[in-house]
């Protein structure tokens, strides 16, 4: 590995979604988002819904992680995630759709469960923001 870089790899149940070396990641932990540098104290965390970002020279490269945890070492990071997609795998259109399905079924809290209406919200409105991140930079 080069001097000055972490390995980040992601992993879902259907396999390795990323592995390369970067300059640094930033995630949305359960207890708020953290970052990363080579060198970093070991710990691990769990993963909520959210956006990972990782960095090498200019370059941003965005994911968006549905739950997992990370472990993180001096010089690699591990995400093993429930579901992982680049962003520029995210179809904002489906997203969208899933975001006004999850609204509506929350509006009818009585009838359904309202935490899985509001995990699905909260997934399709990453989703979209990711990708509206992705452009403007």
């Amino acid at each position: 590995m080069a001097e000055g870089k972490l390995l980040l790899e992601i992993v879902t149940p259907q396999g390795l979604v990323f592995s390369e070396e970067v300059d640094e990641v930033t995630a949305a932990g359960s207890e708020g988002e953290f970052g990363v540098l080579p060198g970093h104290v070991p710990f691990v965390t769990t993963l909520k819904i959210g956006m990972l970002t990782c960095k090498t020279g200019n370059e941003n490269k965005f994911f968006f992680v549905n739950w997992g945890y990370a472990e993180i070492g001096p010089e690699k990071v591990l995400v093993l995630a429930d579901s992982a997609e680049r962003s520029e795998e995210i179809d904002v259109e489906r997203a969208k759709a899933a975001m006004k399905r999850a609204e509506e079924r929350m509006k009818k809290a009585e009838e359904i469960d309202f935490h899985r209406a509001e995990a699905a919200l909260e997934r399709a409105i990453t989703r979209i923001q990711l990708v509206e991140i992705k452009r403007v930079k």
